[in-house]
């Protein structure tokens, strides 16, 4: 048109001559050479813009037509991992228990093996430092990650400030790993729940729980896993402040008997200690299982 306007042949809205930048409707100047080329130009921007649209909608539509699968696991993964994480706290699901007597802590776990497997190549309490200890309950992988991490931290501490690391820090860190991994994208939340136990410099012996959300508590008497609720029943009845060690490693193997299937032998079983008085955290062989065993039949 003439004077100072112009009308896009695209969308026919009214924009004035000289715009900049220019709108990506304008077909024209007011020069109708230029107008020319310009409405060729935006055509083909027109067209491109259709198909994309169309395309867009078509795959609107295909998700649609085939559930809403797509849909929820977009709201998943929008609300914060809540999905994972709850899928990450049922895998950690196996029994365990846990005791802290007054001069040590007992961990006690099933270990559910193949009849052809080896019991020595299948372990689920790990040592960390001299003094930590750890068992999980989930994914082994996750698990060995978790604790490869632990390690390293535990070595940082002590070569910049040469002593160890207590316990409590160590599973601050621990936790805040777990935590990172639930709100990060391109990762999934640890399918594996940790309980630490260890002794600090003061011998204050100490027990933490630590979840897959990267929540942690410290317990007096603890069970994970499988039938935790009748676990945790039986030690709030049994569970003694002035227990010794030797006391707590009976009970914890008369937890792990509230929940057991088959009959339990040195073999399926592994018990973990550390005391107050040598402040080491060791796995107890098949052999001084077996003569725990013995005593409690």
């Amino acid at each position: 048109t003439g004077g100072d306007r112009c009308v896009c042949v695209f969308c026919d809205a009214v924009v004035r001559r000289w715009h900049a930048p220019p709108p990506p409707c304008v077909a024209c100047t007011g020069n109708r050479e230029t107008g020319r080329r310009k409405r060729a130009s935006v055509c083909t921007v027109a067209v491109v813009r259709r198909v994309h649209a169309a395309a867009r909608s078509a795959y609107a539509n295909a998700c649609v037509r085939v559930g809403l699968g797509v849909v929820a696991r977009v709201a998943s993964v929008a609300s914060g991992h809540v999905h994972a994480r709850a899928v990450s706290q049922r895998t950690a699901r196996r029994s365990h228990a846990r005791t802290l007597a007054k001069s040590g802590v007992v961990l006690a776990t099933e270990k559910k093996l193949p009849a052809l497997a080896i019991p020595a190549s299948y372990q689920k309490i790990s040592v960390i430092t001299d003094h930590i200890g750890v068992v999980y309950a989930g994914m082994g992988p996750d698990s060995r990650v978790l604790v490869k991490r632990g390690r390293k931290i535990a070595q940082q501490y002590k070569r910049t400030y040469g002593e160890d690391i207590p316990v409590k820090m160590l599973v601050r860190e621990l936790a805040s790993v777990m935590q990172e991994f639930t709100q990060s994208g391109g990762v999934r939340p640890f399918g594996v729940a940790l309980l630490v136990a260890g002794v600090d410099a003061d011998g204050e012996p100490a027990l933490y729980q630590v979840d897959p959300s990267g929540s942690y508590w410290a317990w007096k008497a603890s069970a994970i896993g499988k039938g935790m609720l009748n676990a945790q029943a039986f030690l709030e009845k049994r569970f003694k402040a002035n227990d010794e060690l030797e006391d707590a490693i009976n009970m914890a193997i008369l937890t792990l008997q509230e929940t057991f299937e088959g009959a339990m032998t040195e073999d399926n079983i592994e018990i973990g200690i550390v005391s107050d008085v040598d402040q080491k955290f060791r796995v107890l062989t098949p052999a001084e299982i077996k003569d725990y065993l013995d005593e409690i039949a």
